[in-house]
């Protein structure tokens, strides 16, 4: 597993999150505010949008999640906080919560086209035990999506990672309320 600097996303760090992200803000104009507004507030908002609200969170100090650095660049995300950061994940019929136990939820995960392939994946599920385990959390879940068949995922549908990334940190399935989606668990060890 390489070795990356894993740091939250602060407002003397957004132009680095900017980098990594691009003009298209990752996937589709997300800059990584799916899961945090409805889908019609997502849709109007369109990228400017989304940027804006991302950049005003973190302005705000609300950590968004985690850069990571490999040998001083930008070169992967993932998005952590406590569940409640995230209200699309209650509304949504497949990732409905499971129980009232408070949980960190793990909803993204991003790594730029030229750190593709080296790990930085699990590197920054890692990361992302480690900052959120630091911060209180006991249990973390996450919801990866599941590859048909030996085909792997385009980008665009493993932005919340795949079971096997999951599986690699420790994480164990603990539902699959559907075809394409699993949901998974790590218990933070006391």
């Amino acid at each position: 597993m390489p070795s990356i600097d894993v740091h939250p996303l602060t407002p003397d760090r957004w132009p680095d999150f900017e980098t990594l992200f691009g003009p298209s803000g990752a996937y589709g104009g997300c800059w990584c505010t799916w899961w945090r507004q409805t889908r019609t507030t997502y849709s109007e908002n369109g990228n400017a949008g989304n940027k804006q609200l991302a950049q005003s969170l973190v302005e705000d100090g609300c950590v968004v999640g985690l850069l990571g650095y490999f040998d001083g660049v930008p070169a992967a995300w993932v998005s952590i906080a406590p569940r409640t950061n995230f209200p699309s994940l209650d509304r949504s019929p497949v990732l409905k919560r499971l129980d009232d136990q408070p949980v960190w939820s793990l909803v993204c995960l991003y790594v730029g086209k030229n750190f593709r392939g080296d790990g930085l994946a699990l590197a920054m599920i890692k990361g992302a035990i480690d900052y959120a385990a630091a911060n209180g959390a006991r249990i973390i879940e996450a919801y990866p999506s599941v590859p048909k068949g030996d085909e792997p995922l385009p980008p665009v549908s493993s932005f919340m990672g795949t079971p096997g990334m999951f599986e690699a940190a420790g994480f164990e399935q603990v539902a699959r309320p559907s075809r394409a989606k699993a949901i998974y668990r790590f218990t933070v060890p006391l």
